[in-house]
């Protein structure tokens, strides 16, 4: 029993050894042709920085960017819980009430097409400089991604097991905890993925406007003309974008594993 387990545990850890590899080759292939290309002043090193320069550039100014990375990733983080409880809390009010649909839905539509960029001046006259920006402005990112899968989610029970409810008479609490909220949740968890990565580009462009984090880093370099610097701070926004889609597909691996076909699937496939 001891010998199956480890071996397992061994195979487990030769897959993901594949998967990590299968993202870093292209990625170091990508790195070196990029390095040769500036070397050889094939291409600008004013136009793209060479790879070497933007890893020195994360040790050299390693202090202010982690103090840029702490504060963009607290308020992204932040941000994402909040408009992931206060979407899911209208997606609940919006599913047992056509009136509340008909009266919220326009208004989130509303925000989600107007431009965030366009948003990041107001939003600095209502909440100031610095952190609040930056919060407010991931939070009107995030938010309607997990609005409207929340919603698909929930009117996506199958009619059957809603006949089935409705012929014992069960209220229309029950069939929503026993139901839809668990009909919906990889709906939830898709949004919340999408949601994650809207999380940071909101808070960045709200850092713009706003000051603070990664993207006060990303402005003040760009205006210093220290492109590696710029390059740096991407780097690291990207790779916090990354962190929170994996955190959120982890909770999602753990919520539907026991029950749900596509984790099942996607188990016995990797």
């Amino acid at each position: 029993m001891s010998d199956h387990v480890l071996n397992s545990s061994k195979l487990n850890s030769l897959k993901r050894l594949e998967g990590l590899g299968r993202v870093l080759v292209p990625f170091l292939i990508l790195c070196g042709a990029l390095e040769l290309a500036v070397r050889m002043e094939w291409i600008s090193p004013f136009v793209l920085p060479r790879p070497t320069a933007v890893l020195l550039s994360l040790v050299a100014d390693r202090a202010e960017l982690w103090t840029g990375l702490r504060e963009t990733a607290l308020a992204s983080s932040l941000a994402l819980v909040v408009s992931a409880s206060v979407a899911l809390m209208m997606a609940l009010v919006m599913s047992q009430s056509r009136w509340a649909r008909q009266a919220l839905l326009p208004y989130a539509v509303f925000f989600q097409t107007v431009p965030i960029i366009a948003l990041a001046p107001m939003l600095v006259i209502w909440f100031g400089f610095g952190f609040p920006t930056a919060l407010a402005s991931a939070v009107v990112a995030s938010f309607f991604p997990v609005l409207a899968s929340a919603l698909a989610g929930l009117d996506s029970a199958e009619s059957a097991w809603v006949d089935l409810f409705r012929l014992h008479r069960a209220s229309s609490w029950q069939e929503l905890v026993k139901l839809r909220l668990p009909a919906s949740l990889p709906y939830i968890f898709a949004g919340l993925r999408v949601s994650a990565g809207l999380a940071v580009i909101g808070c960045i462009v709200g850092e713009f406007i706003g000051g603070g984090g990664l993207g006060s880093v990303i402005d003040a370099a760009r205006t210093q003309q220290k492109l590696d610097k710029v390059f740096a701070a991407v780097f690291l926004s990207s790779a916090l974008g990354f962190l929170l889609i994996g955190v959120v597909g982890q909770l999602a691996k753990w919520s539907l594993s026991p029950w749900h076909v596509s984790t099942r699937d996607q188990a016995s496939r990797t």
